[in-house]
């Protein structure tokens, strides 16, 4: 088959040629394609738009014909935990540890109002001993200015502490999942360009936090981030706190342990009154007299350094150990945190006293919830049920929101699936009491379990599928063995793979909006439009779509709730948002935030999907099966998924292509996002030419207004199911003749079983073994 395949009635090149042109196919470039079997199918709406990027198959078998999602029970997907165990095998084991009763907390920290004796006069003084005290966290900073409306309270860490109590999250419980995510994938991209030497190239890289505008939140996050990852610095400007690497903390590396420079730039943010931090000892005078001169230059107006021999040293040869600790003054005036308190009289106005309350209750509902109602895990099985419609029911049932859940990947409706879910705030009797209710859903949880962690997109190592394909026949006008086709189709594709596609239910089948241009009008900031795409009515004449309608024709947010059926949960609650805040571009933005972050990144990452998916049939279009210079392969053998960091990503150059240095099963091509280079051949420029025909020449990849920052990940072009077994079964269908008489017709059915990993589509799959579009 050559590249003038026919495509009805058009051929593949009249197809690409907006963008191959007639002379970059050269020859060689027409037999690799000739022999990868590349062609193009485009698939319609009922308006006849293009609905679906181009896709090509990359083996050369016949293929055959077959019916998939007959039932639901025909699509059973499971996930694949991280330690390889599919997670509906019922367990006993607790993920993480849990954590101590409360301890008498409540009692101890309950202010003694009947020792309490007030002054006369307007500034009322209170003496009162404080009996607080709380192991897994210092409350510091109070603040007590008169111009506060409400005195927060910050925590810290201590940077010396070495003891095994579990901390608080404060990032997860200030920043929401993905920003939380993000934060760790930017801390950890820094880590390894360090690690592997590589140097931080044009300006330094920065990850925004967004705006906070309660600045005791703000000094909150300033000390968790720099708690949790010394190596990087925040910074603040108009209430937006922006984190990047610690340059200093690079250098002091160059002259001690990383662990020291660590442990050290924690003590340094802790600043714990009349603490001290201890270098390691060294013999090495020269290598002592830098370290003293490098805290003192960038430090010394904060701590003062000494160098004190160990108590047992060789005379000649002397164990000196650098000592740090704060300078006195800066602490003169400085505020005591409440632990410091301990068994300290203390003197409050009558307002700070009220003060004081509030912040030792609001921080023991926060224990509370730590303790009595922590993040619940458990297995949901769902039947024939959309994902974000399966949270909305399951949120109204616990008396939560959908923002509470959080899960590793999105799961097909036609199916039956099974996956790992984490939700916020429960207890473990509240999920089991729900479980009647939701069984008329057709859903079940169980392997419920309290965990101390919500799960990310992507943390899975994959899905494992259970498909039955029924119906089976030949392709038009092929006489050969059925049985041999299939098993010819199965080992092709087992042995050479398929081209990594994001499958189309990613983008919505059938429908006329689809989610990849709503994300591509919430990249542009068109608030409004992207409202109105989501509530685009399809051409049916239900509930929902007329409903739908309306909206379009009046704008009346409250008269279209009345129409919406209560079970379409997303769009009842974007319209409450409307109701409320109007059909302007804010009133747009917080009706985006009537959804979970989760679903407002998945319509941008769906017109990432769209474009890649472009991409990577261009790219064989373009060059084949070759790797060739410019390309951007993995150096990493054994990654299942798209978390893919820069450093682990390597440009082709034109001696590896000569020397055939890579294979193809090696190439990645990079999903849209602001941290990631492009491949410096005619595919980088293509991806430039899309950007510039979708308005997205200056796009960083981020929606502010939204909270949402996509960093972008690379993703493989090609990829093979693992653990592939398969059953053919015969079906007996009775066919009526006449009367009296009838004859028993065998159909063919496959049992086809299959391991992938994360982020790739079975329908992909199996589109590649079938050669046929579903």
């Amino acid at each position: 088959m050559d590249m003038e395949v026919m495509l009805g009635r058009k051929t593949l090149r009249e197809v690409l040629k907006s963008s191959v042109n007639e002379e970059e196919s050269s020859g060689d470039q027409r037999e690799d394609a000739g022999r990868w079997h590349f062609y193009l199918r485009m698939e319609e709406d009922t308006d006849f738009r293009v609905r679906f990027s181009s896709l090509c198959f990359i083996t050369d078998h016949v293929g055959f014909h077959g019916t998939i999602k007959s039932s639901p029970s025909d699509f059973v997907v499971t996930e694949i935990d991280e330690q390889g165990q599919l997670v509906n095998k019922a367990t006993n084991e607790w993920i993480s540890k849990v954590l101590p009763e409360p301890n008498n907390f409540a009692k101890k920290t309950k202010l003694d109002f009947q020792n309490l004796s007030f002054k006369e006069g307007s500034n009322q003084e209170v003496n009162i001993v404080t009996g607080c005290s709380y192991d897994d966290q210092n409350l510091t900073d109070i603040k007590t200015d008169e111009s506060a409306s409400e005195k927060e309270v910050m925590e810290k860490n201590d940077g010396t502490s070495k003891g095994k109590e579990e901390k608080v999250d404060v990032l997860g419980n200030l920043l929401d999942e993905k920003t939380n995510e993000l934060l760790n994938h930017f801390a950890c991209d820094i880590k390894e360009k360090w690690n592997s030497k590589t140097e931080l190239i044009g300006s330094s890289p920065e990850f925004s936090l967004g705006r906070i505008l309660d600045k005791n939140q703000r000094a909150i996050l300033h000390s968790a981030v720099r708690q949790k990852f010394p190596f990087l610095i925040t910074v603040g400007k108009n209430s937006e706190i922006v984190v990047k690497p610690n340059l200093e903390y690079k250098e002091l590396c160059h002259l001690v342990s990383e662990e020291e420079a660590f442990d050290f730039f924690k003590y340094l943010d802790a600043r714990k009154e009349n603490s001290k931090f201890t270098f390691k000892p060294d013999t090495n005078k020269d290598h002592r007299k830098a370290v003293h001169h490098f805290v003192n230059k960038k430090f010394g107006n904060l701590v003062e350094t000494k160098s004190f021999p160990e108590l047992s040293y060789n005379a000649g040869n002397p164990n000196v150990a650098i000592t740090v600790r704060f300078r006195e003054k800066t602490h003169k005036h400085r505020k005591r945190s409440l632990f410091e308190c301990r068994d300290q009289k203390v003197i409050y106005t009558g307002e700070e006293l009220m003060v004081h309350q509030r912040i030792v209750w609001r921080y023991w509902d926060i224990y509370k919830s730590k303790n009595k109602e922590k993040d619940q895990a458990f297995t949901l099985r769902k039947e024939n049920l959309e994902m974000f419609e399966a949270l909305g029911f399951l949120a109204i049932k616990l008396g939560v929101i959908p923002s509470d859940f959080s899960y590793a990947g999105l799961k097909d409706k036609k199916a039956i699936t099974y996956q790992a879910m984490v939700v916020r705030k429960v207890t473990p009797e509240r999920l089991k009491n729900i479980e009647k209710e939701i069984e008329k859903k057709r859903m079940n949880v169980f392997n419920i379990r309290s965990v101390d962690d919500s799960l990310r997109l992507g943390q899975l190592k994959g899905n494992h599928f259970d498909i039955t394909i029924r119906n089976l026949r030949n392709q038009i006008n092929d006489s050969s063995n059925l049985r041999e086709r299939i098993l010819e189709a199965i080992e092709n594709v087992k042995n050479k793979g398929f081209v990594n596609y994001y499958g189309p239910q990613r983008f919505g089948m059938g429908r006329k909006v689809h989610t990849d241009q709503i994300g591509l009008a919430l990249l542009k900031s068109e608030m409004v439009e992207a409202v109105k795409l989501f509530l685009t009515p399809e051409d049916l004449d239900d509930p929902v779509n007329r409903a739908k309608k309306y909206f379009l024709q009046t704008e009346d947010a409250k008269g279209t709730l009345s129409l919406m059926p209560e079970f379409k949960v997303r769009e009842r609650a974007l319209l409450e948002s409307l109701h409320r805040f109007g059909m302007t571009e804010e009133g747009c933005i917080q009706a985006w935030f009537s959804f979970p972050h989760s679903m407002r990144i998945f319509y941008v990452h769906a017109y990432s999907s769209k474009i890649w998916n472009e991409a990577v049939s261009y790219r064989f279009a373009t060059y084949g099966s070759r790797v060739v210079e410019g390309d951007l392969v993995s150096l990493d053998e054994d990654v299942d998924d798209e978390h893919f960091t820069n450093s682990k990503v390597h440009l082709v150059t034109e001696e590896e292509e000569s020397a055939n240095t890579y294979a193809i099963h090696q190439v990645v091509l990079p999903v849209l996002g602001y941290n990631i280079q492009y491949p410096k051949n005619k595919i980088g420029q293509w991806y430039q030419e899309i950007l510039s025909r979708d308005g997205l020449q200056t796009c960083r990849f981020k929606v502010p207004t939204l909270k949402l920052n996509v960093p972008g990940c690379y993703r493989q072009i090609l990829k093979h199911p693992r653990n592939v077994s398969y059953q053919l079964m015969e079906e007996h269908e009775t066919d009526v003749k006449t009367e009296g008489s009838h004859v028993d017709e065998a159909t063919l059915s496959l049992l086809l079983s299959f391991d992938l990993d994360a982020s790739c589509y079975a329908t992909v799959c199996l589109r590649e073994i079938m050669k046929h579009d579903f």
